[in-house]
């Protein structure tokens, strides 16, 4: 069942791999580039950035083909991470948590329970922080874009039993990303976190590896995760989105009209991405329900005083060391 579905979402977006693109222009293009992303074809960022490709087309004339490659048809996370590198791919979406494998500051912003809405977030990653984060990315020969675009605030879904406090996550199986800082916040819980591509998660709840997940809304409900999980957990334990990223080299062989345009296609993408992800969020509680799935708001303070507890903050502080954390807290207030 998981291979036939995962073969028809994958069958959905290969409309996207067109062949280089020449069509009303009637000129084959001067630069064919890539750009791949995990999130399911009906997720805001594959409609944003799609969209943003064909506004790339339309305005430089057909100089520019930007592919889009959705639902991790380029190979998983961490292998088009290295592809992104390596160059075999010009543009690549990730989450800060799991490029903090590559770049440790990138992780921050998971920090657990550290913003508690969407302004403070927006504040934070448009300011300071997001700037400091960028900077330390440069550092690997990578550009990441002005604005992080937006995947949201993640709950917990489960097929066993509902999280109400902390005790509850005791000894549970959840999956996580490949990241340090999701593991670090589910051993902290007392969980047994287990690291697992999103492109593997589905067949993973529905074989028993794992019994939880976390994720935001949108993802459990384009994902079909509701599908294999019985139980939803409002926690808002954390927030995430995804830097947009390019190759530094690839980027840098764009003349500079293209660069300009480029830049300011992602960040206008970014605003009106991070609009329709909120909103898809915000309303998605009720349509998740009527799938099957029972909903519990879970008490936040005892998890967050669990992860104080444990050592999370001062373990977390100590990591990323004075000068980031000092940056975090202007947007958090004190955290340890």
């Amino acid at each position: 069942m998981s291979i036939t579905r995962r073969s028809l979402l994958i069958g959905a977006g290969a409309g996207v791999m067109a062949a280089p693109f020449s069509g009303a222009f009637g000129q084959k293009a001067e630069f064919n580039y890539k750009f791949a992303h995990n999130m399911p074809v009906t997720h805001p960022v594959n409609e944003q950035a799609t969209a943003m490709a064909d506004a790339l087309r339309s305005e430089t004339n057909g100089r520019l083909d930007l592919q889009i490659f959705p639902n991790s048809q380029l190979g998983n996370d961490t292998d088009t991470l290295s592809q992104l590198r390596s160059g075999g791919v010009e543009f690549f979406s990730l989450s800060g948590l799991i490029l903090q494998t590559l770049v440790p500051a990138a992780g921050i912003n998971g920090v657990g329970f550290a913003f508690p809405d969407y302004p403070s977030v927006w504040k934070a990653m448009d300011g300071d922080l997001g700037a400091h984060i960028r900077k330390e990315i440069s550092k690997k020969g990578l550009i990441a874009m002005d604005k992080i675009w937006d995947n949201g605030f993640r709950q917990i879904t489960t097929s066993t039993r509902p999280i109400n406090k902390a005790e509850d996550l005791k000894g549970m199986k959840i999956r996580v990303p490949p990241s340090p800082m999701w593991t670090s916040i589910f051993k902290s819980l007392d969980a047994s976190p287990t690291s697992i591509n999103f492109a593997e998660v589905y067949s993973a709840l529905q074989t028993k590896i794992v019994e939880a997940q976390e994720n935001p809304l949108a993802i459990i409900s384009t994902a079909k995760l509701y599908e294999v999980q019985k139980y939803l957990s409002i926690t808002n334990h954390m927030w995430d989105g995804y830097w947009m990223l390019a190759n530094r080299k690839a980027f840098e062989k764009l003349p500079a009209d293209l660069q300009k345009l480029v830049s300011n296609k992602f960040n206008e993408a970014a605003v009106k991405e991070r609009a329709a992800t909120e909103a898809l969020n915000t309303n998605l509680q009720k349509e998740l329900a009527d799938k099957g799935m029972t909903i519990n708001q879970a008490d936040t303070a005892s998890l967050r005083a669990k992860l104080k507890s444990a050592g999370f903050y001062a373990e977390w502080k100590a990591k990323f060391g004075d000068e980031a954390w000092s940056i975090l807290e202007r947007y958090t207030g004190n955290l340890t």
